[in-house]
């Protein structure tokens, strides 16, 4: 894949977070590490204070977190509604399916900023999935059956949720582009009209191959993705005797009469050329796809308006992406 020519750096708030940060030992963690840090980077996230870096929810919108009842197990989600006097009195409000980044960290309410005007500005309803975190009991296929049996009952039960079935769209961040890449797959099989899906900085090949990239080289130690944050990852994600390709939607046999997509790409990312390889995927097998590069962002930028200029001008184009695939 290309890259960008020239040298990039990351947005000075980036470069003070970066430098002001210790890197963790990633690959030689203990399970019990993983869960200390995983309750500590979370407890940051969901903090007034990180509001500075992730950014403040419209206040437009109305947030609250609700139980979903799930087979075997109940889940919480983070919904989202404009407010009764921006149009969320209604109850045929286009629905977005969001999942959240981070694979073994992360929450929903570190993308507050970016939901809540989505709410806002389309008008729909967001439903972000607080789907179960990678550790050594848990891999990646978890958190890909809760964005798919999430998304399934949010459908099946649309008078309840006030959400229209007939316009649905699904939105992932870095491993929750994963997620809602093979939601959107399992959705054609299954027969479940999507109007559309936005992939932002997507991590979509958990193979050998998805290593050998010119983008894994370049940006191996960017400050907020790392190689050996990947590395542990993958080793997350597909435990031994795992087959890598079932959760690598780039290696799909079939990618054609998926939704339209809108791959968002932050070119200082170790992924980026993840992103663009399956943009080319997408279009190889006759499914729309627009490829949308951001110059000098960084993996995560969505998520972090506060340091990273770059995310809103990115949250513009989602909107009008998505306004147009679910508008009629």
């Amino acid at each position: 894949m290309s890259e960008v020519t020239g040298t990039e750096r990351p947005p000075l708030g980036i470069r003070v977070m970066h430098a002001l940060g210790k890197e963790p030992d990633w690959l030689a963690m203990t399970a019990e590490e993983l869960v200390a840090l995983r309750d500590a980077v979370n407890r940051k996230r969901a903090s007034r204070l990180a509001r500075l870096i992730t950014g403040f929810p419209d206040r437009g919108a109305t947030i609250e977190w609700q139980e979903v009842a799930l087979p075997g197990r109940g889940l919480r989600v983070r919904v989202y509604r404009p407010s009764p006097g921006r149009g969320g009195g209604r109850g045929d409000l286009p629905l977005v399916l969001h999942v959240h980044g981070g694979g073994f960290v992360g929450t929903a309410v570190q993308s507050d900023w970016v939901n809540s005007h989505l709410a806002v500005r389309l008008p729909a309803v967001v439903v972000s999935v607080e789907h179960r975190l990678l550790d050594r009991e848990t891999p990646l296929s978890a958190a890909v059956d809760d964005g798919w049996d999430v998304l399934r009952h949010v459908v099946r039960h649309a008078a309840q949720w006030k959400v229209d079935p007939a316009r649905i769209a699904v939105f992932g961040e870095s491993t929750g582009s994963m997620v809602t890449a093979l939601a959107a797959i399992r959705a054609r099989e299954a027969g479940l009209l999507l109007r559309a899906q936005v992939l932002v900085n997507p991590a979509v090949d958990l193979t050998s191959a998805g290593f050998e990239h010119a983008s894994m080289r370049r940006h191996a130690d960017s400050p907020m993705l790392t190689m050996p944050q990947m590395r542990l990852f993958q080793r997350l994600a597909v435990p031994p005797g795992t087959d890598p390709r079932a959760l690598s939607p780039v290696h799909a046999d079939d990618l054609s009469g998926l939704a339209p997509a809108l791959v968002v790409v932050p070119t200082v990312d170790p992924v980026s050329d993840h992103g663009r390889c399956y943009a080319e995927r997408l279009r190889a097998d006759g499914t729309p796809a627009r490829l949308a590069e951001y110059p000098g962002a960084t993996h995560a930028f969505l998520s972090m308006p506060g340091v990273v200029p770059q995310a809103r001008a990115a949250r513009a184009e989602i909107v009008e992406f998505l306004r147009e695939a679910l508008t009629g």
